[in-house]
């Protein structure tokens, strides 16, 4: 194991993200000087934690500033990978809870006061979740707002592409830095060289950032709220500056604006190399792209159903009812969490259980491969239907084979295993966290439904759920360790389960 240059790009890591606190202070000082004088209580924990991540970053660096990279194999780029989360939301919650010791008194209580509270946080960010441990999101500096989004963005492609696309000297590790972060990119994004696909994926994201920014701005939103709002939404993070969520707004053109780059964000972007390249056959053509689509029109139908002739209560506490604000809500807050985006503009949670049911299930779905989105996978969900199909076809025809095809081809038989093992770990690793959560909260009188959708919400990464999680509550009121237990939920995720459970195997560690 080659541990010193781990530690070397792990060091590189943390001195980039300080950079952009440093970035984020500037922009703050900056907003000062235009009369928002309440900004300059977030320069100095924006400008003590960068200090703290550069030190700590410059000193691992410097460790491993010797190490060569020609033996970086699977293992390290595993190792990296984890710690990278890990150690990156470590930072990330440190302006957080420096802010609240600094400002608030220690016998005014406030959730920040405690780091694992604040790491929640980070992680939540980092990883898109979008779970949040505030119930008065819009007493935060403006500045730890913008940080806050920021975790989404950087978090939505991932964390360490970013750093493949801007550091070049990662080298020959890079490729399977990126594969073991988003193993499964459309192979039209791979160019001859792996910082150049990179590049190419976080251009397309700016791209579709500029684009919404400019789009909810023209809707009426202010440009600060229409940035942070961006940066939640194509990520598919959910953070929002209000405690409504973007019910806030009460403006049809934001929810649909939102809606619109909600599912952008749950596609694939290789599809959007493709239409670049106005491969716009190969595009509608798309397997995933099609299923995708039809479960979502699918389960819209299904909810606007659920929910037409009932008074649907919004997060801004008003009620609406009829054909086309059911259709509105129904489509706004499923697509949300089917993209695991986790914005809200109503309270689901008191809808009929066929809408819950919908919501959930797809939920689990999530989005498409090489996505922002978590969930299962739509590609996933379609091979385990296809190949359930073909043994009950097998039960009374069992001579007949039947291929699974897709548009990239005939779906190989360790494609059809790995679908399978992943769903088969992604639905055990469900139910045992939510084991976890009911054990770690039997004293608080905690419902299956809250401890069952916390454990969708986080390890989907799609944020609010039932119960005492629903869209207008919050999880700042669960107890610390049950806070880590989801914050693991969160990063097996986000990195599909296999990468970190890889590093509990003894043999991991052990020289070949």
């Amino acid at each position: 194991m080659n541990y010193r240059f781990v530690i070397n790009q792990l060091g590189l890591l943390l001195v980039v993200l300080s950079a952009v606190l440093i970035g984020v202070t500037l922009w703050v000082l900056a907003d000062w000087m235009m009369g928002h004088t309440a900004e300059l209580v977030a320069t100095e924990s924006l400008l003590l934690s960068a200090g703290l991540g550069l030190t700590i970053g410059g000193t691992m660096w410097w460790f491993g500033r010797r190490a060569r990279n020609d033996n970086f194999g699977r293992r390290e780029a595993l190792l990296l990978v984890t710690t990278s989360w890990v150690f990156g939301a470590a930072l990330a919650a440190l302006p957080f809870w420096l802010w609240a010791v600094m400002t608030i008194p220690a016998d005014t209580p406030h959730v920040f006061h405690h780091y694992i509270d604040c790491y929640f946080e980070s992680m939540s960010g980092l990883t898109t979740c979008g779970a949040t441990v505030l119930d008065d999101i819009e007493s935060l500096p403006r500045g730890l707002l913008l940080w806050r989004c920021l975790t989404h963005w950087f978090g939505g492609l991932g964390i360490v592409v970013l750093f493949v696309a801007v550091l070049p000297m990662v080298g020959v590790g890079g490729k399977r830095l990126v594969a073991v972060e988003a193993p499964v990119h459309s192979r039209s994004t791979m160019r001859p060289r792996i910082n150049e696909t990179a590049r190419v994926l976080y251009g397309i994201y700016l791209a579709l950032t500029v684009a919404q920014i400019v789009a909810l701005r023209v809707c009426g939103m202010g440009w600060f709220d229409s940035t942070c709002h961006t940066f939640a939404t194509i990520a598919t993070g959910g953070f929002a500056n209000k405690n409504a969520s973007i019910g806030y707004y009460h403006s049809p053109a934001v929810d649909t604006v939102t809606t619109i780059f909600m599912i952008i964000g749950g596609a694939n972007f290789g599809l959007y190399y493709l239409l670049l390249r106005r491969q716009f056959d190969r595009v509608a053509a798309n397997t995933e792209l099609r299923v995708y689509l039809a479960v979502m029109l699918i389960a819209v139908g299904l909810v606007t159903y659920s929910i037409y002739g009932t008074s649907i209560e919004t997060t801004t506490h008003d009620h609406v009812s009829g054909f086309w604000q059911s259709l509105r809500f129904a489509s706004f807050n499923l697509i949300s969490l089917q993209t695991d985006c986790g914005f809200a503009t109503a309270d689901f949670d008191q809808w009929p259980d066929l809408a819950k049911a919908t919501i959930f299930t797809v939920t689990i779905i999530g989005g498409c491969f090489g996505s922002t989105a978590g969930g299962i996978k739509v590609m996933r969900f379609w091979i385990v239907l296809r190949v359930m199909w073909s043994h009950v076809v097998r039960t009374f025809r069992p001579d007949v084979i039947q291929p699974i095809r897709t548009s990239d081809g005939v779906m190989g038989q360790d494609a059809q295993t790995d679908a399978l093992a992943y769903t088969v770990a992604f639905l055990m690793t469900l139910f045992l966290g939510a084991a976890a959560l009911q054990l770690l909260e039997q004293g608080h009188g905690v419902q299956m439904d809250t401890s069952i959708t916390a454990s969708i919400a986080t390890l989907c990464t799609a944020g609010p759920g039932l119960g005492k999680v629903g869209p207008t509550v919050n999880y700042g009121w669960f107890t610390p360790a049950s806070k880590l237990v989801m914050c693991l939920l969160m990063i097996l995720g986000r990195l599909e389960i296999f990468t970190l459970l890889a590093l509990f195997n003894k043999r991991f560690w052990l020289r070949d």
